[in-house]
């Protein structure tokens, strides 16, 4: 095996999908499966479990992966060293985000960065904001951008940047509610054909507010992704339950209405998710550090 075959199962291990991570190779999916087909019969054992919906990591694949990830910092270690630059810090951020956040928040991160520490890069992974504690907890992620929990995790620590609250978002021109008057949720829940995310904190108040006043809703459609919901809703099968916020910052903005949730869904608290100890090789813990200064060194609410 090579650095280059590494490279490529590190990126595989982070998107579990072929596709992806020969675009962000630049190589073709098939030469992907060749690799990690010489990958698997140069270890011995079975790297991922393939189906027809989904790629994962076998625990060996996840020994693997580890291995990898720590192998190549190792390389890049030795080859600065070799540079005399062993006072720069170098090497790559992995950032998990939804799309709204890479508009609205992740700009700021990544100037700050950029100014202090040109010498580190980012890698963004792109997904469903409750995929955010999953991808810190795996470690394919070093910082995410996503609702902060409720519930607070020992292993993590969060810098809140931003609150908005959850809305009912309508397509302009449909009559769910009719006459553009404001009805209550409660008036409209148990009567107007929703579009929820499947998972994720939004979901869980809706469901437990629900349950709490034996509401039986109507639900049209579940997805992953808030531009999903905003994408089906603006269709006019239904009300999609959102984040203020990823209606404003969006191209969606002037196609819709926008109804309450009133205060029984309450707000999202966005901000920045991540691991509450540092970890890794020393270049890792390097990056980790730095990454702390400008999460530190701003009053993020305030930018």
């Amino acid at each position: 095996m090579n650095l280059y075959e590494l490279k490529t199962f590190t990126v595989l291990s982070r998107t579990l999908h072929y596709a992806k991570t020969a675009e962000q190779l630049n190589m073709s999916a098939s030469a992907v499966s060749r690799i990690i087909s010489r990958l698997e019969e140069e270890t011995g054992t079975f790297l991922l479990e393939r189906s027809n919906r989904k790629v994962e990591l076998t625990p060996n694949g996840k020994l693997f992966a580890d291995y990898a990830r720590e192998t190549l910092e190792k390389y890049d270690e030795l080859e600065q060293s070799f540079k005399g630059d062993k006072n720069k810090i170098t090497g790559t951020l992995h950032v998990y985000a939804s799309v709204t956040a890479c508009y609205v928040i992740l700009p700021m991160l990544i100037k700050k960065l950029a100014e202090k520490y040109p010498g580190i890069q980012l890698a963004l992974e792109t997904g469903d904001p409750a995929g955010a504690i999953p991808a810190i907890r795996e470690g394919r992620a070093d910082l995410a951008v996503a609702a902060i929990p409720e519930d607070g995790l020992s292993y993590i620590e969060t810098i809140s940047v931003r609150k908005t609250p959850l809305i009912f978002a309508a397509s302009k021109g449909t009559d769910f509610i009719s006459d553009g008057k404001e009805a209550s949720p409660q008036d409209f829940i148990s009567s107007v054909p929703l579009i929820l995310p499947k998972t994720g904190l939004a979901r869980r108040r809706f469901d437990q507010w629900t349950k709490s006043r034996n509401v039986k809703p109507i639900i049209a459609a579940e997805t992953e992704g808030n531009e999903a919901i905003l994408a089906l809703a603006q269709l006019g099968i239904g009300l999609g339950l959102v984040p203020k916020i990823v209606l404003e910052s969006g191209r969606f903005a002037d196609n819709f209405t926008i109804h309450t949730a009133g205060n029984i869904l309450g707000y999202y608290d966005i901000g920045f998710i991540r691991r509450s100890e540092i970890y890794g090789t020393q270049k890792s813990r390097l990056i980790q550090a730095a990454v702390t200064d400008i999460l530190n060194s701003s009053d993020w609410r305030k930018e």
